[in-house]
C-alpha cells in the first residue's frame, strides 16, 4: 500500500528523475557533505585522532592569527573591489552586444575565449606579461620608465582583479545577454510611444526585469572571486606578495603544516559567510519576485 501511494506521489516521471539522480547524490553525499561534517566536528576538537571536545577554541585561536586576519582582509578587499567592477562591466558589454552591431559574434566568441582556455596556460601568457622581463617591462623600458616587479608590489592586487575580470567577464556577459533577451520587447516599445528617454527605460524597465538575472550573476561571481586561489598560487607560489596573500593561501599553508583544527575551522567560517551572503541574495529575490506579482 505504502509502494503503491509512494509511486503515485511521485509518478513515473518522478522515479526516473530519481534513479538517474541517485548516482550524483551518492557521490554528492561521500565526497562533499560527509567530509565537509567531518572537518566541521574537527574544527572543535584538539587533534584528528582521538581528539577531545575543545568547544570554540581553535575558532578564537584562529581569530587572533594575524595570518589570518590579513588573508580575511585581502580576500574582502579583492572581493569588493573585483566583483562590482566585473558586474559593471560584464552588463555594459551585454547591453552592446544585445543590438545588432559588426562582428557582434566574433565579439561574442572573443570575450568567452577565457573560460576554454586551461588555467595553467593562462597563467603562462600572464607571467609572459608582467614577469620582471616580460612584455610589460620591455615595454615601459623602451620608453625609459623604470622596470616594476609587478607581483611582489603594491600593484599585485591589480594584476590579479584584471586577470578575474578578464576570465570571468565573458560567463557574466553570457548571463547578462540572455536575461536581456527574455524582456519583452513591447515594453520597451510602450515606454518610447510615452516619450520615455533610453536613461529612463534603462532603469525603469531593463533593471528592473533583470533583477533576478544581476542577484544569480552576483553570487556567481563571489562564488567565483573565492576560486581565484589556482591562479594566485601558480602566479606566486605558497606564499606570495602581502597584498594577494588570500583566505586559500591561509588555508593551503595550514594543510601542509598538518594545522587540521586552524584549516578546518577557517573553512568553516568562509563556507558560512558564503551560506549567509546566499540566504541574503535569496531573500531579496523573493522580496522582489512578490513585489513584481
Amino acid at each position: 500500500m505504502n509502494k503503491f501511494h509512494l509511486s503515485a506521489w511521485l509518478g513515473k516521471d518522478g522515479i526516473a528523475a530519481w534513479i538517474f539522480l541517485a548516482p550524483s547524490a551518492v557521490g554528492f553525499i561521500l565526497f562533499y557533505l560527509i567530509p565537509f561534517g567531518g572537518g566541521i566536528f574537527y574544527s572543535f576538537t584538539d587533534s584528528t585522532l582521538g581528539g577531545s571536545f575543545v568547544g570554540i577554541d581553535n575558532y578564537a585561536a584562529l581569530l587572533s592569527s594575524k595570518s589570518f586576519h590579513k588573508a580575511a582582509t585581502n580576500t574582502l578587499i579583492f572581493t569588493g573591489v573585483s566583483v562590482p567592477l566585473l558586474i559593471i562591466l560584464s552588463l555594459s558589454l551585454a547591453l552592446l552586444l544585445n543590438r545588432r552591431l559588426p562582428m557582434r559574434n566574433w565579439l561574442q566568441t572573443s570575450f568567452i575565449l577565457p573560460l576554454v582556455v586551461p588555467v595553467a596556460s593562462i597563467i603562462m601568457v600572464w607571467q609572459i606579461f608582467f614577469d620582471w622581463n616580460g612584455t610589460l617591462n620591455a615595454w615601459m623600458h623602451s620608453h625609459q620608465w623604470g622596470r616594476i616587479d609587478w607581483l611582489q608590489s603594491e600593484g599585485s592586487m591589480g594584476v590579479l582583479v584584471f586577470l578575474y575580470i578578464w576570465k570571468n567577464i565573458g560567463y557574466n556577459m553570457i548571463l547578462f545577454l540572455a536575461g536581456l533577451q527574455a524582456v519583452p520587447t513591447s515594453y520597451y516599445e510602450t515606454a518610447r510611444i510615452e516619450g520615455a528617454s533610453r536613461l529612463r527605460q534603462l532603469f525603469h524597465i531593463t533593471l528592473v526585469y533583470l533583477t533576478p538575472t544581476m542577484i544569480f550573476v552576483v553570487l556567481i561571481s563571489i562564488i567565483n572571486s573565492f576560486k581565484v586561489f589556482r591562479e594566485t598560487y601558480f602566479l606566486a607560489g605558497d606564499y606570495p606578495y602581502d597584498r594577494i596573500y588570500m583566505l586559500q593561501h591561509y588555508m593551503n599553508n595550514m594543510f601542509f603544516s598538518l594545522d587540521i583544527q586552524k584549516l578546518t575551522a577557517a573553512a568553516t567560517l568562509m563556507v558560512g559567510c558564503i551560506l549567509m551572503l546566499v540566504f541574503i541574495l535569496l531573500a531579496v529575490e523573493r522580496r522582489f519576485q512578490s513585489f513584481m506579482e
